[in-house]
């Protein structure tokens, strides 16, 4: 198929209608409900990359890289401003809730706009099955004669029934949780802040803490140990792009995106980088423990007691937000690749409420799945299903550098001038930047393959699910090539 034919495929395919952007036409999908507001797109993008990462597996990357993690989140963090901004562009010109797969099938392939979104589907299915299973572990320490596995059904199932109830519902319920996410980081900071000028009283921090003194100094592992830290911090930060998926269903989707998408940087400083300049300056490296809060640790040493039963609430809390929007994200984008004709008709289907109901059920089903299997065969086919996911998330950030790459070059043959559209993000930099992402994000799945058995298997397994959903895109593009020539 020609790359004309995928742009007339890409056009038509989702019952789009039209709106005009400074005499520039971008489609956005019909059926759907645009009443998310502002508000809740702000927050969406704010609380999008906070969460359990952030509040608990941090102290993994601490113990990892020391002092010098923040030099890791420095560099995870420069990687997804860059990437937002690369989606920025593509979703200001073209604000849709298919979001990169839509751009991919446009600006690289059909079968690639095929195949990642059904990755991307995946990815975020099999996340709500994690996500419930882990609420249901925190729910089962409050309430233990009470099953686990019924209660990660119940959370589920509740969020099955916000989720069908309209977008309002979901953009409604996410500012909340968002909301108290962040609202816990800022009181940690104000806390930490406290702690660091002796407000509070005690002896812990210093600004040797955050240069390692006594403690093996800023580097105690060397590169090595940056590396080792990148991963989780890159996953950690995963979901950002969530944001420009729900700008399809909002009021004002272009200045949506925008806001979103400029708001990245604040976050990333804010909330990462100063949540680990805080906490290196607090408690010493080596004073975390893996797998418990890095948070708790420190308000432990501000004589907090009660900090851990705190910490779990709001742990909890991120968990519910991330499955939350994990259910809505997946359901979007089945409804966008089957508005597209790349999956079941049934499933671009629109209740009376606004809401894809048929990919909302399809989605939440693969969680289901996941929740069942996670009790009766952790060890084989949950941990298979978990490891599946786990290079996706690389591997969608290059797909959109390649296709911003593309983007500009395939939308002016049509007529669109990316530097004359107003309110246009441009990406900074282009096309060398571009470059230098691509690399650097195939530099890590590489390093993949070297850091260990387990991300070993993560980058194998992965594979084995991505070679399938490319075998599938092609096979979609094929038909599709057929139908056009028969007609």
């Amino acid at each position: 198929m020609t790359q004309q034919q995928d742009w007339d495929e890409s056009q038509r395919g989702s019952r789009q209608v039209t709106t005009e952007i400074e005499g520039h036409k971008h489609p956005r999908s019909n059926g759907l409900a645009h009443t998310l507001k502002p508000r809740h797109l702000s927050m969406i993008a704010l609380g999008g990359v906070i969460g359990a990462g952030l509040l608990v597996a941090s102290s993994t990357a601490i113990l990892s890289a020391g002092p010098g993690v923040i030099l890791t989140y420095l560099v995870a963090g420069v990687l997804v401003v860059l990437v937002m901004r690369m989606l920025g562009e593509m979703a200001s010109v073209s604000p849709e809730t298919g979001s990169f797969s839509a751009y991919a099938g446009r600006f690289i392939g059909r079968w690639a706009g095929t195949s990642v979104g059904w990755l991307y589907w995946w990815y975020w299915g099999v996340v709500v099955g994690i996500e419930a299973t882990a609420a249901a572990n925190i729910i089962s320490t409050w309430l233990p004669d009470f099953p686990q596995w019924v209660a990660a059904l119940v959370v589920t199932l509740v969020f099955l029934g916000i989720n069908l109830a309209s977008v309002r519902s979901f953009g409604e319920l996410e500012f909340w949780l968002s909301s108290i996410k962040i609202a816990a980081i800022v009181v940690f900071l104000m806390v930490g802040l406290m702690l660091i000028f002796h407000i509070i009283p005690n002896d812990s921090a210093t600004l040797g803490n955050i240069r390692g003194e006594g403690h093996g100094g800023f580097l105690p592992f060397g590169i090595s140990g940056l590396l080792a830290a990148l991963l989780p911090v890159v996953f950690s930060m995963f979901g950002a792009e969530v944001a420009t998926i729900a700008a399809g269903e909002s009021e004002h989707p272009q200045q949506a995106v925008r806001k979103a998408v400029n708001s990245v940087v604040t976050r990333i400083l804010l909330f990462y980088i100063g949540s680990m300049i805080v906490l290196l300056i607090v408690v010493p490296w080596d004073s975390f423990t893996s797998g418990t809060s890095p948070f708790v640790t420190a308000l432990n040493v501000a004589g907090i007691g009660w900090a851990g039963t705190v910490m779990d609430a709001i742990v909890l809390t991120a968990i519910l937000s991330t499955l939350n929007a994990s259910l809505y994200t997946s359901s979007r984008m089945a409804f966008s690749l089957s508005a597209r004709k790349e999956g079941p008709a049934i499933l671009a289907k629109v209740s009376k409420r606004g809401a894809p109901a048929a990919a909302i059920w399809f989605s939440v089903l693969l969680g289901l799945i996941c929740v069942v299997l996670n009790y009766t065969a952790p060890d084989y086919v949950f941990t298979f299903l978990v490891n599946s996911t786990g290079a996706l998330a690389i591997l969608f950030w290059i797909v959109i550098a390649v296709s911003q790459l593309r983007s500009r070059k395939i939308l002016l043959s049509h007529g669109v001038d990316v530097h004359t559209v107003s309110g246009v993000i441009r990406m900074w930099g282009f096309p060398v930047v571009n470059w230098i992402v691509i690399c650097a994000l195939s530099a890590l799945l590489v390093y993949m393959f070297f850091a260990g058995e387990q991300r070993l298997l993560e980058i194998l397994t992965s594979a084995v699910v991505t070679v399938l959903a490319v075998i599938a895109g092609f096979i979609v593009q094929r038909r599709s090539k057929i139908s056009v020539s028969a007609n």
